[in-house]
């Protein structure tokens, strides 16, 4: 019976495992293979152009239709070309292609990384959220009613319309005792607000604002803004001149505010990479970049794709950010908390 389970050689000896013998041969296969190297060249050049737009997404020019800000606001989306490269290289058997593609992964990892990781905590003293409503929201008190349940002491919104200002307002009188509403924008507040006033970034209406908030550890400048929208047209490229001036604008009022504690809340329509809001984003610290549990996508909210609607922070530490549930708008609410030190 025994010798039903084994295989004879012509020597008397058993063959070697399958499996074993089989790597063996591929790998010997590899070796005398000297198109490894020739194979997939156009791969491991897509590959390296990959890596060179992250890594010198700055020095894109935006001369013609905002080419460099269109690029860093989905930045992030270009790590799905590794796994695509991937396939097509190990298809190919190309050495060549694979090592390229291996090095656009370190630097996607090197940009993002960090991004992937939960670098939310406990604690904080301050739980703020920021949310565009949508004017277009065919339920405005239901979306109220959702954020309001978020627990935030301080809640902003933006894209409020003249209209449905009353909804919001009687739908959060429960749990926010105070409230400012300038122009499309709005603060709640569980604390006392003083020296509300519009901010003007340039656009002949009013879509921004600044309040100030008596928290229980402190006065807190708030500022909430809805920076205008951008476009992406096929005979314009990504239009976004009227922003990026709101932007400088707003960049200008934050760094005139005596106030040490700062908080900024509300829809950029910019993401923290793109260089049009480098006069806000030079001089705040984003709460999803120090304390977030992920990318933190927030729009569209159906399949968010970038993160436009943003909560930042100086002289205040962040500890956690996060996206909440969908609402009837077409942006995700952004929470935050934070440690406002007396």
């Amino acid at each position: 019976m025994a010798q039903a389970y084994m295989t004879e050689t012509g020597n008397g000896g058993s063959e070697p495992e399958p499996s074993r013998s089989g790597l063996r041969r591929r790998l010997a296969d590899l070796r005398r293979d000297r198109g490894i190297w020739r194979r997939g060249l156009v791969t491991a050049g897509l590959a390296a152009l990959v890596s060179l737009v992250m890594i010198f997404h700055a020095d894109l020019p935006n001369d013609v239709g905002n080419l460099g800000s269109l690029t860093e606001t989905f930045l992030p989306w270009l790590g799905l070309a590794v796994p695509v490269l991937l396939v097509t290289a190990v298809i190919r058997k190309s050495a060549t292609a694979l090592i390229s593609i291996l090095l656009t992964a370190a630097v996607w990892a090197n940009l993002f990384g960090g991004l992937v990781t939960d670098k939310s905590g406990g604690g904080g003293n301050l739980m703020v959220v920021t949310h565009n409503v949508d004017a277009d929201n065919a339920d405005p008190r239901g979306t109220a009613e959702s954020v309001a349940g978020s627990g935030a002491e301080v809640l902003a919104l933006t894209e409020l319309k003249a209209g449905a200002v009353p909804v919001y307002e009687k739908a959060l009188a429960g749990v926010y005792k105070y409230h400012a509403v300038e122009g499309t924008v709005g603060v709640w507040s569980k604390y006392p607000l003083s020296s509300s006033a519009p901010v003007d970034i340039k656009m002949g209406w009013t879509r921004a604002m600044r309040t100030t908030v008596d928290t229980a550890h402190g006065r807190v400048a708030v500022f909430v803004a809805h920076l205008p929208s951008v476009r992406v047209k096929l005979n314009a490229g990504f239009t976004a001149n009227q922003r990026d001036n709101s932007a400088d604008a707003l960049g200008a009022a934050l760094a005139s505010e005596p106030l040490k504690k700062v908080v900024l809340l509300g829809d950029l329509n910019g993401t923290m990479n793109d260089r049009a809001l480098s006069e806000v984003t030079s001089q705040m610290r984003s709460t999803q970049g120090a304390a977030g549990d992920g990318f933190g996508f927030s729009w569209p909210a159906g399949f968010p794709m970038a993160r436009i609607d943003q909560i930042m922070v100086r002289g205040i530490t962040p500890d956690a950010s996060w996206t909440l549930p969908r609402t009837g708008s077409d942006h995700l609410p952004v929470a935050a908390r934070m440690t406002v030190k007396d």
